[in-house]
């Protein structure tokens, strides 16, 4: 269990501890002043530690060996682990939305406005530091590199190409950095002009931006537990294979993302004349390409004979 864990998502697990030391300083902030927009940065940073945390046990377990019992690994589980996330954001943000929504209709002034924005700019920086860090994170994963302001543009335009983890990180902590801002902005305005709605309106604001990182991480991961193909990977692939002087076609070709890594399958057509030893060089010969590009970790290869047709159609 302990080698596992040292192979769990770095970035999710330093979130999760800065999140909680952050939610226990808001949660004594909102307990001292009642503050609404202290309450629903409260509920976000609460919010993310306990994503955050599960996402690294989730990512840690995905790395498990197969065993006879499930051959195809546990790659999925890091999903299953994030479907079971967002769950828990999606009833924060309810909960955030509602209570805004109260201090809309019923607004209050409150106290201690040093202790809130305080409270709110230490958080802000913290945020910041991790959201950098998944950032680093995004770019290492995908082989690209930044340093200062660079690694937010950068990291933001690779994405996609993120491990599910490490994308579930950068976009809480995105909302969170957003959300922690807006709360500061709200509080000044309330403070100065007297308008103590827009607290209300602030935790409304922090609670849609949560339901939005609900929304696409739950369809992201929903997409990853069924089997997504890579379809950037499945013609890289394709081009290594076809560049074999003895695999005269490609049958089929499926590159299926599980969790974290990807799973090959192919079936190739080659001449009918070849022996099985081979065969079997050839296999061994296109196993090691395709194991060595990024996190590949399981290879299946067949074989067909030839039928002097031309099935495979080349992938852009």
């Amino acid at each position: 269990m302990f080698k596992l864990l040292k192979g769990g998502n770095k970035p999710s697990l330093l979130a999760a501890i800065v999140n909680t030391f952050i939610a226990l300083l808001k949660m004594g902030a909102y307990l001292i002043t009642g503050n609404v927009a202290m309450f629903a940065e409260m509920m976000h940073s609460f919010g993310d530690a306990a994503n955050q945390f599960f996402v690294f046990i989730g990512s840690a377990l995905s790395k498990k060996a197969p065993t006879p019992r499930f051959p195809n690994g546990f790659g999925r589980v890091v999903n299953l682990v994030c479907l079971g996330a967002v769950l828990i954001v999606g009833v924060l943000s309810y909960e955030t939305i509602k209570e805004g929504i109260h201090h809309f209709l019923h607004p209050v002034e409150t106290s201690g406005i040093a202790i809130v924005l305080g409270v709110l700019a230490i958080s802000v920086v913290l945020e910041l530091f991790v959201f950098y860090k998944a950032g680093k994170e995004i770019l290492h994963e995908v082989g690209a590199e930044g340093k200062g302001v660079s690694v937010f543009t950068k990291s933001f335009t690779h994405l996609n190409q993120a491990k599910p983890a490490t994308k579930l990180v950068y976009m809480e902590d995105f909302v969170a950095t957003s959300g922690g801002i807006l709360a500061i902005i709200a509080v000044l305005i309330s403070y100065v002009t007297g308008f103590h709605k827009a607290e209300g309106i602030a935790s409304v604001m922090i609670g849609l931006m949560m339901f939005y990182v609900v929304g696409r991480v739950f369809l992201e991961n929903a997409r990853g537990a069924i089997g997504e193909t890579d379809e950037e990977m499945r013609a890289h692939i394709s081009k290594i294979i076809l560049k074999d002087e003895n695999v005269k076609d490609i049958k089929s070709l499926n590159v299926v993302k599980e969790g974290e890594s990807l799973h090959v399958e192919t079936s190739l057509e080659v001449d009918h004349t070849l022996t099985v030893a081979e065969a079997d060089d050839i296999r061994d010969r296109l196993s090691l390409l395709i194991y060595a590009q990024k996190d590949v970790s399981d290879v299946v290869i067949y074989f067909d004979e030839d039928n002097m047709t031309t099935d495979w159609q080349p992938l852009h």
